[in-house]
């Protein structure tokens, strides 16, 4: 399949819900004359409290401790936007390889993550954006654990006219569940398979392998286009340790940041992505149907800067 974005003006936003994050903090600092020992230690730890990470803080404090030895009229406000959009990597591939609406194959979107992060809200949101520009989708709700999450698909699925396939029972097999939609969607041509799955704990061993089976038996069909982990943006060294599970459990092609518009944790987009060699695809900026938007690095970083 080939590689393909919605494309929604949606994009633009990033710049004004980001105005104002942690990006005013480093500003201030660094509209200092000069940097004292004790500016660059207020520096790293305004980077530190935005969850940007030890590693990345670290590398955008010595780029730009350079940059100033270097030249000391250097806008520093510039070299901290570079570095920011070089560590974040806009050349990465954060399309949705879905291929193009009514090309005949139905591409199987798995989305994974923890309970409360967001999950299965994501999924609904994501639906709606696909449907917006063109294709056709359906929604497995594989969550049979939690009847709440099939009723909640099923609200999303309403919303945008699309078919949601569960179990007629509560606690019902996800896998059953995954293989009966992913057959409905071959049998109607429908573009894209959106796949809930339950909120699994990393700790909890039975219900990673349980995972793997929904994996397995989608993966017979046809090759599964994505796996995309949610996180909760507010969770900082947390949500890094569930990514790091469930990018092993099942192979995470791409990161969606929920919760995101509490921009003062911001930093935790630069983490995500240094850390784990994942690219951020989506993020989530608030509660309503339309706050699901495609990531895309540079307005965010103008954002923060702004």
């Amino acid at each position: 399949m080939s590689a393909h974005r919605p494309s929604t003006p949606r994009s633009d936003r990033l710049r004004g819900r980001w105005a104002g994050g942690f990006g005013r903090k480093l500003l201030g600092v660094l509209a200092r004359p000069a940097l004292a020992d004790i500016d660059w230690e207020e520096l790293e730890e305004a980077l530190l409290v935005a969850d940007v990470g030890v590693e990345a803080t670290d590398t955008i404090v010595a780029a730009l401790r350079e940059r100033l030895k270097r030249d000391r009229a250097a806008d520093a406000k510039e070299a901290v936007r570079e570095e920011l959009v070089r560590i974040l990597d806009p050349s990465a591939d954060r399309t949705l390889a879905i291929g193009s609406p009514g090309d005949g194959e139905a591409a199987t979107v798995v989305v994974v993550g923890v309970n409360g992060v967001g999950k299965t809200t994501t999924v609904g949101k994501l639906a709606r954006l696909l449907v917006e520009d063109g294709y056709s989708a359906m929604i497995g709700a594989a969550d049979t654990f939690r009847a709440a999450a099939a009723d909640q698909v099923a609200t999303w699925g309403a919303r945008a006219g699309i078919a949601v396939v569960r179990s007629d029972r509560d606690g019902g097999d996800p896998a059953a569940v995954a293989f009966e939609a992913s057959q409905r969607a071959r049998d109607t041509g429908t573009d894209v398979l959106l796949v809930d799955t339950a909120g699994r704990l990393q700790n909890k061993r039975d219900l990673m392998d349980e995972l793997g089976k929904i994996l397995r038996v989608l993966s017979r069909a046809r090759p599964i286009a994505e796996v995309l982990l949610v996180l909760d943006a507010t969770t900082g060294q947390n949500g890094l340790k569930q990514a790091r599970v469930f990018q092993e459990a099942a192979s995470i092609t791409g990161i969606v940041l929920a919760k995101l518009d509490g921009s003062a944790k911001g930093g935790v987009v630069v983490q995500v992505q240094r850390e784990l060699g994942v690219p951020v695809k989506f993020v989530g900026l608030g509660e309503k149907a339309d706050d699901l938007v495609p990531f895309d690095p540079e307005a965010f970083v103008e954002g923060l800067l702004a």
